[in-house]
Parts: structure tokens; sequence; C-alpha cells
């Protein structure tokens, strides 16, 4: 279901009588409750009472917090809306524990991992576990380690599904579509068995408050699995399995096939056509795991093979198509990402720049610079820019094109099957399709930090205006500051007064006299008092592997000239910040509008890091909001000024 970013409102502190009614509830609809003896003795009922609190405490610490959200799910993209539960275990960063859908609450795979048992574990095979990651239904022929199962796992039950190889670790909540317990036998069978709510990887698992990227599964986890069925029992038939991709997206297994591996003898009676794609894919990932070493391998031919590219397909253009300086982000997904051999998730999961020997792109960027391949060059001591590369280098000239996965190009054609990606695919523009979030991000300033710090909150991060509502609420209960005769209006503490109401607005008289303000206004005005910060996020960029940048975000100008008589120029300039390369756009406006176009040097920009601007003739303000919006640029984001009308458009 969560296959997309949800829209998550603002959090607010859950009350302490809504969160026991929330935990007694969770407890009543889970069967979680505490046996309490009739007979027992005073000392007996106050330990059952005790125990009770406590897996209260388990499963809604007392730091949870709600919010609504919203989110679509399904083909048809229905709207779907609910309230999810954050908080956090002792010394982990908050995360979604909770998700209710329809008055029905479905725990997290960080629940779960803390509290063993609460719901009915089923098995599957590992190749099925990528299909479910992407939100496919677990078919009834894909579950294993039964008959029998478990006899809560009735139809409508909330379950949790993990991999055999794994069999004590859950990474996928669904709800039964059938009655599990009750199945005979799976083989042979047709139709869902679990209809799949959330997952290891998905967006509710990578959300925090914080920013902070999700959170890695344990290795193994007691309490979700008894010995007898840790056994063969779970890992029998996943080595001989034929794997179905059916019409629906569910997943479905037959362990008495064989898959016949790529370049196998054909089987008796098969035929090529018959082998489904699914299949190919599923017995490359049971391949060996790869050593480090081919790890940095494939990485290298990547960037070679990308730099071929480059030379091969814009022989006519300057540098074949590549502006210097490359910066990192750049280099990874232009020049390696598409031209990595990950034909699979689980290869993909291996190919990661984290697991070469590098460890990271400036590493690796280095080591090329060491080869001669390239030269670089160090910016602002955090990032390596490569400002020049040896397109003769014997690696490059001599290198030979290998098979990529398949996948759709910008222009949409399709790479891969023994093509050459040289000749079809277009990695000219890497910004086209790209998904672009603007993050304004505010940092407490000194004289704000007992307030961040009374409220439990880092004092020198970074928090968005929605992050420092509950952050304000927080520190106004703590200090008992809500006026008892209006909840609304806050008393004003000498903290407040010295560090927010300084008499630097002209309201501040006003406030200080009367000795409260409301709850809003307080908020709005901390918010002002904040450094203003900012970071555009790139795809699945997180703003904790970002780096934002003090100031307020940047707009893209376009500006209408008049020059040489009445002849009228479209400029645009500011594209680096939102990760659109200029060349390749001007190219595309060049053809769509018909028109004639350059790029140069922004007249005034540093030398140091220039400033490119696009140049086109005529007026064709729409022309290029359409195509910076096909590279993810929102309108609002864009500042247009027309000077041949001696005034500024919004």
């Amino acid at each position: 279901m969560f296959k997309k970013k949800p829209n998550i409102k603002p959090l607010a502190p859950l009350r302490s009588s809504d969160r026991r009614k929330t935990a007694d509830q969770i407890i009543s609809d889970f069967g979680l409750q505490i046996p309490v003896d009739d007979d027992a003795d005073a000392e007996g009922k106050a330990a059952a009472a005790a125990g009770h609190t406590s897996l209260r405490n388990a499963l809604l610490p007392d730091n949870t917090q709600s919010a609504r959200f919203q989110t679509t799910a399904g083909p048809n993209l229905k709207p779907v809306s609910g309230t999810v539960y954050v908080g956090s275990h002792d010394g982990e960063e908050q995360r979604v524990l909770w998700i209710k859908l329809e008055e029905k609450m479905y725990p997290t795979v960080y629940t779960l991992w803390q509290n063993p048992g609460i719901v009915p574990l089923l098995h599957t095979h590992p190749p099925v576990m990528p299909k479910l990651f992407g939100g496919s239904a677990l078919m009834t022929p894909g579950l294993a380690g039964g008959p029998p199962f478990p006899e809560e796992a009735k139809k409508g039950a909330v379950v949790a599904i993990a991999s055999t190889e794994n069999p004590t670790v859950p990474l996928v909540i669904g709800s039964c579509a059938i009655d599990v317990a009750g199945l005979q036998q799976v083989q042979g069978a047709k139709g869902h068995a679990v209809e799949t709510i959330h997952w290891h990887g998905d967006e509710l698992w990578a959300w925090s408050p914080s920013g902070v990227p999700g959170g890695l599964p344990p290795t193994r986890l007691d309490g979700w699995q008894d010995s007898e069925r840790e056994g063969e029992e779970l890992a029998a038939g996943v080595k001989t399995m034929t794997v179905e991709d059916e019409e629906d997206g569910g997943v479905s297994l037959e362990p008495d096939s064989k898959v016949r591996e790529e370049g196998s003898p054909k089987a008796e009676g098969a035929d090529d056509g018959d082998r489904p794609a699914v299949e190919e894919e599923l017995a490359d990932a049971d391949a060996k795991e790869m050593t480090t070493a081919e790890i940095d391998s494939a990485f290298r031919k990547a960037f070679l093979y990308g730099c071929y590219h480059y030379k091969d397909t814009n022989k006519d253009q300057p540098n074949f198509g590549l502006q210097f300086p490359l910066n990192q982000s750049f280099v990874m997904s232009n020049l390696v990402q598409p031209f990595l051999p990950a034909f699979t998730p689980a290869q993909a999961n291996q190919l990661q720049i984290k697991k070469t020997s590098w460890k990271n792109i400036k590493k690796f960027i280095k080591s090329l610079d060491k080869e001669k391949i390239i030269k670089s060059k160090d910016r602002d001591g955090n990032e390596v820019t490569i400002v020049d590369i040896d397109f003769d280098d014997r690696h490059i000239v001599n290198f030979t094109p290998y098979r990529l996965p398949k996948k759709e190009t910008a222009a949409g054609t399709s790479l891969g099957r023994g093509e050459k990606a040289t000749v079809i695919s277009d990695t000219a523009d890497s910004s086209v399709g790209q998904k672009l979030k603007r993050v304004e991000l505010f940092r407490p300033k000194e004289r704000l930090s007992p307030i961040f710090s009374a409220a439990g909150a880092d004092p020198r991060g970074l928090f968005t205006a929605a992050e420092l509502r509950p952050i304000v609420t927080t520190y106004i209960e703590i200090e008992n500051l809500v006026s008892p005769t209006n909840k609304r209006l806050v008393t004003l503490n000498p903290i407040l007064a010295n560090a927010v109401f300084d008499n630097s607005a002209p309201i501040d008289e006003e406030v200080l006299a009367k000795g409260s303000v409301p709850r809003d206004a307080l908020i709005d005005r901390i918010i002002q008092s904040c450094a203003p910060f900012y970071a555009i996020l790139r795809n699945n960029e997180t703003v904790a592997t970002a780096k934002p940048k003090a100031g307020a975000p940047p707009k893209i100008h376009i500006t209408l000239e008049t020059r040489a008589g009445n002849k009228t120029m479209t400029r645009v300039s500011g594209l680096e910040a939102y990760f659109i390369p200029p060349q390749p756009l001007a190219d595309e406006l060049r053809k769509a509008c018909a028109s004639s176009t350059s790029v140069d040097k922004l007249v005034g920009s540093s030398p140091k890091n220039p400033v490119m601007e696009v140049s086109v003739q005529g007026p064709q303000k729409d022309a290029v909001i359409k195509a910076l919006e096909k590279r993810g640029v929102n309108r609002n984001w864009v500042d247009f000024a027309d000077k041949t009308k001696g005034k500024k458009k919004g």
C-alpha cells in the first residue's frame, strides 16, 4: 500500500488517556490480555496490573504521537486515509509503530521486531520476498512451512510474513484474504492468501520525523519461531521452484518443478518462450553473494561504459555532451548507475557504492584519478568533482559493451536483452522524469537552545515547520504555561520573553505587557527566530542523506528581454540547484521551439562555481515551463520577469 510516499499531517502528542485506550483496544483485538486468576491474592493482582501496564508501554510507548495521513492504493489509485502512531523504543529513532485503516490497527515491522508473537507468522520462499516488497499479494502456493498453519491465521486476521531464510524476522504485514489456517494443501491452489499492507523497505518504513532513513531488520528474533518449525520444513524446496507471475501482480510457487538456469540444456519438451522472464530473473537472483572485489569491478566497468556511451553517442558535441565540472551526484546518476548489471532486486541490493571497498563516490572518483582515467578536484573540502575525462584512455577506447537490464528510457525505447545501450538509450539528461521535493528547514538560534533542550530536541538540529510545532507544544506543557482561563493562550516565562519577544518586532511590547500570547502566534514567532535552511531532494533522497544549505530555497529564473531591435530572447538560469544540466535542456528547447538556443555563463556568476544560462530565441515561457515540469520542477519554484514590458510577473 505504501509504495508511494503518504502525505502525513503534522504530528500531535497523544494524551495519556487516549494512549491507554488505544493500547487496550490493541490488546483486546489481538488477544494479548494477561490472564488474572480470580482467586489470586492482592500481590498477584498487582503483578498482573503491572504486567498489563508494561504491555501497554511496549505496544504504544509513552512518547507516542499521532497524525492523519492520505495515500493511494491499488491499480486505480484509490484514495486511502487513516492514522499513524509514531513513537520510539529505548535508544531508537522515532518510527511509525501502528497504522489505523478503517478502524483496524496494523503493526509496522518496527513494532513486530520489539513485540514477538503478537500476530500469526507465515512464511514464504526467498525469491518471493522481492515481489512482496513491491506490493504484490502473497499467492496461496507461495506459502511455506505448512500445512498446518497458525490457527489464528483466519480470513481477515492481521498476519506477518517472513522468509524461510530468516524465519524469525517478519518483514511484511498484511491481512489474510482466505482462511489460511484451514488449508489442507497449497500445491496447485489458486488465489491470494495474504493482501500486503506494509513491508520492510516501503515509504512508511523509511519515514521518520527527523528524516533518518529506515532501520535495518535484526538478524534473528527470539519468540517468533518455535524449534520444530525452524528445521528443514521451512527450507524444503526453495531451490527447486517455478515462479509464476500472475496477471494481478501476485506470486505463486510450485515446489515440484525445476528452474532451468540460463545457458543449461533445454528441458525435454520445453520451449524457450514458455519460460517466464520473472523466472529467469529469480534464477539469476539465486546466484552467490558477490565479493567486494566483484562489486568494485562492476562499478569500475559501469563508469567506463558510461564514458564509452557518451563518446559513442555524442561524437559531434564538445566534450561528448558532458558539461564539466561533473559533481558527484551527476557522476553516479549518469555515468555509473545506468550501466550497472543489476537485473534483479537482489543484485541491485548488492551493487551499492557503500558495499565497495571505497564506501563512497568521493573515494571512487579519487581511485579513477589515480589511474589517470580522469582528473578530479576537491571542492569545499567535502566533495570532489571531475574536471576532465581522458576519452582516449585505452580502457575507454577498448571497452566492450555488455548486456544491461531491460528498462524504459526517457525516449521510450527499451534497453537490454543483448541490445547495445550505446545505440538506443539516451542518458544525456537524467533530469527528465526525476522527482523533486523542496524542503524548508529551520535551525534554532543559540538563544532558543533552552526551549529545545527542555523539550528533548537537539538545539543544533534542523527541523521542518511541522516538526517544530510539537516541540514547542511539549515545552509549553513541561513548563505548565497554558493559561488556566484560555487554553489557546500561553503564559510567557522569562525564557520566552527574552529569547523570542526581544523587541525586534513592533508587537513585542504589547505581548510583554500582557504577559501572554496565542499559541499559534508563539510558534510562528519561534519559526521566524530560527535560521532558515533548505534541501532539494531528488527521487528517493531523504533529508538525512542530503546536505541542507543555509538561506531560502533558490528559484529558477525565466526572463524575457528585447535584444537587437525587436527580437525577444527567453533566458533561463538557476538550473543547477535542481539537478538539470543546461545543454540537454537547450537541445530540447531548440527542437520544441524551432528556435536557436545557446548556453553561456551567467553574467556576474562566480568563476569558480559558474552558473549557466540557457537562451532561446523568441517568447518561450510556456515551452520552458513545460520542459521544467518534465524534470520535476514545480511552477511555484520559478520566478518569471518580463522585461519587454518593464514589469515583473509571478
